[in-house]
């Protein structure tokens, strides 16, 4: 699978396993999340969905805080989600995708998030045309709460995989579906 970036870029993750989601890794102790959802059809939206993924525009479109210096993500690229102006996610790109027909890129944890692990965000176009949005993760609470949480937590973390589809068809989705 080609991607942008060489090895996984140095620094202080809170996991071993950095870049496992570039090959849908799910590393042992850890809970995977892989979501998919279909976007629209055709070239234009595979390019609105791959540009609104990789400028952090479906994220912030979702109502989440980003906290970046960057216009794109690039691999060693450090972003902080914000969620609800009280929690702060701090995270590093690990890897981008920029082929034909697949583009998008993970991040990691990094010290501070309530979380610990990686999710990646692709858009691919598939043979008949499809445009899809793949988010595939795992992760484990670091923080008590997130750790409390259980269920619950992952329950939510499936949530906001399905809605990243959502806001993602709606920004850049066929507008004749």
């Amino acid at each position: 699978m080609p991607h942008t970036d060489g090895p996984p870029p140095e620094g202080p993750f809170t996991y071993d396993a950095v870049g496992a989601t570039r090959d849908g890794h799910c590393p042992p102790d850890f809970h995977p999340l892989h979501v998919r959802t279909r976007i629209g059809e055709g070239t234009d939206v595979f390019e609105r969905a791959a540009t609104a993924v990789l400028t952090w525009e479906m994220h912030r479109a979702m109502g989440v805080g980003i906290q970046t210096d960057a216009t794109e993500a690039a691999p060693g690229v450090d972003v902080t989600v914000t969620l609800g102006g009280v929690i702060k996610a701090p995270c590093r790109v690990v890897w981008t995708l920029d082929e034909p027909r697949r583009k998008g890129w993970a991040y990691g944890t990094l010290p501070g998030h309530p979380e610990c692990g990686e999710e990646a965000f692709v858009v691919d176009r598939t043979g008949d045309g499809t445009v899809w949005l793949t988010v595939t993760a795992f992760s484990r609470g670091a923080k008590w709460y997130a750790r409390a949480g259980g269920a619950a937590t992952r329950g939510l973390q499936h949530a906001y995989a399905r809605r990243c589809g959502v806001v993602l068809r709606r920004l850049a989705g066929d507008p004749e579906e």
